[in-house]
Parts: structure tokens; sequence; C-alpha cells
């Protein structure tokens, strides 16, 4: 596989560690700075509960410098689960009989973002089961992004449409920015070369190169904010992450700048596959619980995004340890916001799913925890993306602004759509965090507070 020294990797594997060196690297980390190969290795191959604890206490200590206590919320909306790849461990795979198909209209589409507009979310991952890469394809993934856009409800919006669909060619990933896309986000699953080819049976993404060099095609396009991950699972998730921090070293060589975020799905059951139980790699909660603080330490200023895969215990406990983002009240079916049902028959969801929570479960989860629930988009709509993003975040520059969207954010979510119980904590905590700004912050909060109060929305800085 492109850019990626298996050789090398396996090499470090297995790497001695010894106490003294952690307490170095984590001394490293104050910096602020990617860490190299050898020393993400050496704390991944940490055991030590007392170690362990010292990891964990450095990754939250890097994630509440870059991020403060902002955990931004979105919610995936699934177009089609229409699929031309065998993948063995996918619900959407072409070759499920199991699995019924629907590609939403796009009057069915904006119905599902009015549904989520009236909930209060404002940021929405569109996703779509990966068919070959027509002209055909990409101008519905516009019109769909369109349709997100143009969905009203009570004057609410939808800010941000991210996107996750199949790699593009550069000329139709530059339509797709036109369409005013956030991040375009793809995901290699795996990037053990032999692992990849025995999973991935046929299909497009049967070739693994393509798939990593969209990537690369999608920054050619212009397209500056990219998200990539894996399914950790699939392989040896040591491997995983020194492979695709190997990945980022190539891309920020080569343009610049690294993915915007870094997504941490670990495999689940899925209909008509029964490969999550039968896998060769299992990942216990602990070693998924260290990579997680391990990824934040290794790139502190890329975003990492934790989904409803995980249970709620385990998502409360790693927003504390380095994720920035989480999806709510997931529906991985295309139309799930409200049962839909294709030939008489229902569709069903891409994988099963552990956090059941609604937005307003997770929102006072956060609010008690004293973090603060974002649904700002202001970087992308101010242009602080890309490079002029990453000149921000690393120094940890961003976070002054993002402290004062995220409040406003959190203010509106409270008057338009919070029961009485969530209003009243979510302003307790606001006035805690106005604590912690300066007077010329809080000068500027009060203001947009005011006009919030007068019935403007979506303002930010």
């Amino acid at each position: 596989m492109k850019h990626i020294d298996e050789k090398t990797i396996n090499s470090l594997i297995n790497i001695k560690v010894y106490p003294r060196e952690i307490d170095e690297i984590l001394e490293k980390t104050k910096l602020l700075k990617r860490l190299s190969l050898e020393d993400c290795a050496k704390l991944l191959a940490v055991a030590d509960a007392k170690l362990l604890k010292k990891i964990y206490k450095a990754a939250a200590r890097v994630k509440n410098i870059i991020y403060g206590k902002r955990v931004v919320l979105f919610v995936p909306l699934y177009i089609s689960n229409v699929c031309a790849n065998t993948c063995l461990y996918c619900g959407f795979s072409v070759n499920n009989k199991l699995t019924v198909r629907k590609k939403l209209s796009l009057e069915e589409i904006k119905k599902q973002t009015e549904i989520l507009l009236k909930r209060g979310h404002k940021r929405i991952l569109m996703v779509a089961g990966e068919t070959a890469s027509s002209d055909e394809n990409v101008n519905y993934y516009i019109d769909a992004v369109k349709a997100i856009y143009a969905a009203d409800y009570k004057g609410s919006k939808i800010k941000r449409v991210n996107v996750n669909v199949a790699p593009l060619s550069v000329e139709q990933f530059k339509k797709l920015k036109d369409a005013g896309i956030g991040t375009y986000q793809l995901f290699q699953e795996t990037y053990h070369d032999a692992t990849y080819r025995k999973l991935h049976v046929a299909g497009a993404k049967s070739e693994p190169d393509n798939r990593l060099d969209a990537i690369d095609r999608a920054f050619e396009a212009g397209i500056d904010d990219v998200g990539i991950g894996t399914l950790f699972g699939l392989y040896d998730y040591r491997f995983e992450v020194l492979a695709m921090l190997m990945h980022i070293e190539y891309l920020e060589k080569k343009f610049g700048i690294g993915p915007h975020t870094i997504s941490m799905p670990r495999i689940e059951p899925a209909q008509g596959t029964n490969y999550a139980d039968h896998g060769e790699y299992p990942l216990t909660d602990e070693n998924f619980k260290k990579l997680v603080a391990v990824l934040r330490l290794s790139v502190p200023y890329t975003g990492i995004i934790m989904s409803t895969r995980e249970t709620s215990e385990m998502r409360d406990e790693l927003v504390n340890l380095g994720v920035s983002q989480i999806s709510a009240e997931s529906r991985v079916t295309p139309g799930g916001y409200e049962e839909v049902v294709q030939d008489n028959k229902t569709v069903e969801k891409q994988f099963s799913l552990n956090d059941q929570r609604s937005l307003t479960e997770i929102t006072s989860s956060l609010i008690l925890q004293g973090l603060i629930p974002s649904f700002c988009a202001a970087c992308y709509r101010k242009n602080r993306t890309g490079e002029h993003f990453m000149d921000l975040a690393k120094p940890g520059d961003i976070k002054h602004m993002c402290d004062i969207n995220a409040l406003v954010t959190l203010k509106e979510y409270l008057e338009d759509f919070a029961e009485p119980e969530v209003k009243k904590a979510g302003y307790k905590l606001i006035e805690e965090a106005k604590k912690n700004l300066d007077a010329e912050a809080i000068k500027t909060l009060e203001k947009m507070f005011k006009n919030i109060d007068a019935g403007i929305r979506d303002e930010y800085v």
C-alpha cells in the first residue's frame, strides 16, 4: 500500500519501553507538536496501569489546551445504502441479500433534515453507499447537499454538511467543493495491505491504493479539510495507529497539512455478516481507550471523532481523554429518522449502535460533566480551514474563538430546543465557563447573548 512502510511499522509494534522513556515522551507532549512514530509506538506498548494513568492525564491536558471543554456535536444522514462493493464486514455489501436497498429522493433528504432541525441539530455528516464514481452519482451528492442546506425549521438551518462518499476524481471533487461541503471524509478501513485485500473482495473498493490516493485528489481539488480513519478490529490496532500516523506524515510533507479529523470507529455486528463475531483482532476497551489517548498526544491539533458505535459510558469517558467530536442519536439507515419501508420491507441499519441516547440526553450528560456541547461551524464559514485552521490550532489559539462560538451555539440550543432541567443546568455551565474568559471575550459574548434574547440567531466570531 502506497506511503505505508509495513516493515518499519512491524519493527516498532513490539518495541521495548521503559518507564523513564514514557516520562520523557509525555514531557515532549507539552510542546503540542506531533510525536514521532517511535514515540507513538512506545506509548502504545504501555500496559502498566500506573503508566497508563500518566498517558491519560497527559491526553486530557493536551485536549483541554487545544479544545478546552468543548465537544462538537453532529448527526449522520444516510442518503443511500446502494453499494457496488463486496466487503466481508459491512451490512451494505452488494452481495448481502438481507439488506433492503434505498436511495432517498431529494424531497426525502429535505424531510429527514427538517426532522433533525426540529431536534436542534446544526451539523450533518452526509453518508452514502459506495457506487461507481460517475458524474451522475456526483450530481446526486451535490443535489443532496443543496437539499440539506435548503431545509428550514422556523428559521433554523443546517450550518455545515460534511460528506462521506466514495473516492472521486479530482474534477468530481472540485464539483463537490463548489457545492459548499465542509470536510470530505474517507476511511481506509485498514492500512494493512493483505488484510485490506482479504476483506474487500470486489468492487472499486477492492483496490487499496485508489482509496488511499483519494485523499490526495481531494487536496488537489482544493478541499483542504479532509477526514481519515480506520475501522479498529480489522487488524492489530498498534499497526493501524502507526500506519495512520505514517499517512499523516506523508500528507503533511506533500500538502503542508494533515487531516482535519480522525475517526475512531470500532467494528460492530452487522446484518448479513458474522465477521464482527469472529474477527481475528478483538480490541479490548482498555486498549481502545489507550489508542485514543495516544492519538490525541501524537496529533494534538487534529479533531478526534467518536461515533455511537460505542456505549454511552465509553463515550462519556473518552471525551475527557481526547475525543473532540461525537455524533448524537445516529441512525445508520437511509431515512432512518422515521421508519422507512422499501417494497414493503423495512430498511435495515448498516451496523449495530450502542449509544441510543437522544440529543437532549447527550447534551445533558455533557453539561453535567462540565463540558460544553457545541454546534459551531464558524471556522468553515470564516474560511478558517486547511492550513489557516492548523496555524491557529497547533499553538492552541483556535480555542479563544471557539470558546465564544461554542457558548453562543449552546445558548441558542438552550433557548430554542432544551427541556427546562437541561436549560437550567446549561445556563449554570455558561456562567462557570465565563469565568475563564478575558474581559474582551466576555464583552463580545454578552453582546451576542443579548442579540439571542432579541431573537437574532447564528452569530459567530
